[in-house]
């Protein structure tokens, strides 16, 4: 019997996906799914024969399959996108129109688009264990807020979600004579959100990267496997930034480079790579610490400490301390706010000459 792609479970059924049309039942033919097809696409097919093969998945024996149709789409979508960056951007590099193309074909990007317009529910097959890995995967699409489409997600696409699509995009090819430019035109809409130069930082790794090329901070990522678990690690100027596992290798770079950039973002990498963390009252953690291996690293001497004031009764006391350190050129002196131990006194009056380096350029 052949089946077609279906996201829902027998019980209890999970809410309907955006932007896509019914569930099929098995009941419905080929011809009813060439017709919803062309209305997605809003183009109507000269030759329907050719979109029923990019609805044919091989598991179908009996007819032909879109393997052929794939193979053709890889190469369409990736033209098309190289003709569209290429005019969109005259005055950027082949590097970042290539990572620009890379961003809109991936996998990922193309099973997106599956999903997102219900292409997936119209593809004939015989292979039941697809099922599962589509119906996960637009469950964690369904799931998601906005911007994931961009980022993207830590549930692995399955590849034949962009073999859908590539495969569709074929058939429109070839049943317009292979008018590239036609093409284009009928799947743009289809493509979107196209990741755009000003969208291409959002991606992880793209992000991650350039956020560190722009400190002058070089970017490691170490993998690795554990029994079945996929890690992955980053380190930046050697040090361990974020960790992110998965079954998939892939999905593990993604979900360290999520990680690191959440820290990078609530941190600060100065330029003698000590990082530091803030609160919301924007006090440094682990301040005087950080200060002292800011001195080791600049080869000033070690910051000295003294208690300025002491106030209120003995069960209630509150210490304002002060820290100085001596550079190459000049003594600085920063005073802290009132804590109610020593110890939280110093790394106020720390955090406050860290402050002050960074926005004097000291550093």
């Amino acid at each position: 019997m052949t089946h077609r792609f279906n996201s829902t479970s027998p019980s209890p059924p999970p809410p309907p996906l955006p932007l896509s049309t019914e569930l099929l039942t098995h009941k419905k033919d080929m011809e009813s799914c060439v017709s919803s097809v062309e209305s997605i696409l809003k183009y109507r097919f000269g030759n329907k024969k050719v979109l029923e093969e990019a609805l044919t998945h091989s598991s179908c024996t009996e007819s032909a399959s879109y393997q052929r149709l794939e193979f053709v789409g890889d190469a369409v979508v990736g033209l098309a996108f190289a003709n569209f960056v290429y005019l969109a951007y005259p005055s950027v590099d082949q590097g970042i129109l290539s990572l620009l193309r890379a961003a809109n074909i991936s996998t990922e990007k193309l099973a997106r688009v599956a999903v997102r317009h219900g292409l997936y529910r119209y593809v004939r097959h015989n292979a039941l264990a697809l099922d599962a890995k589509v119906r996960e995967f637009a469950l964690a699409v369904e799931s998601e807020d906005e911007l994931a489409a961009i980022y993207g997600g830590a549930v692995k696409a399955p590849k034949v979600l962009a073999d859908i699509v590539e495969s569709i995009i074929a058939a429109v090819y070839v049943d317009c004579d292979f008018d590239l430019k036609y093409v284009w035109k009928i799947i743009r809409g289809l493509l979107e959100p196209i990741v755009t130069l000003e969208t291409l930082p959002l991606q992880p790794v793209t992000m991650l990267y350039e956020l560190c090329q722009k400190q002058g901070k070089q970017v490691d990522m170490k993998h690795w496997r554990k029994v079945d678990t996929n890690i992955c690690s980053i380190y930046v100027d050697g040090k361990l930034i974020a960790t992110g596992t998965s079954d998939q290798k892939d999905i593990a770079k993604l979900n360290a480079a999520k990680e690191a950039l959440e820290k990078i973002n609530k941190s600060v990498i100065n330029n003698v790579g000590i990082v530091y963390e803030v609160n919301e009252k924007n006090e440094i953690e682990s301040a005087k610490q950080k200060l002292h291996e800011l001195c080791c690293k600049k080869k000033w001497p070690k910051a000295t400490y003294r208690i300025e004031k002491e106030v209120g009764l003995a069960h209630e006391k509150k210490f304002m301390c002060s820290v100085e350190i001596e550079t190459a050129e000049v003594k600085l002196f920063m005073s802290g706010d009132e804590k109610s131990r020593v110890k939280e006194a110093e790394n106020s009056a720390a955090s406050m000459m860290i402050h002050s380096l960074v926005e004097s350029n000291y550093l």
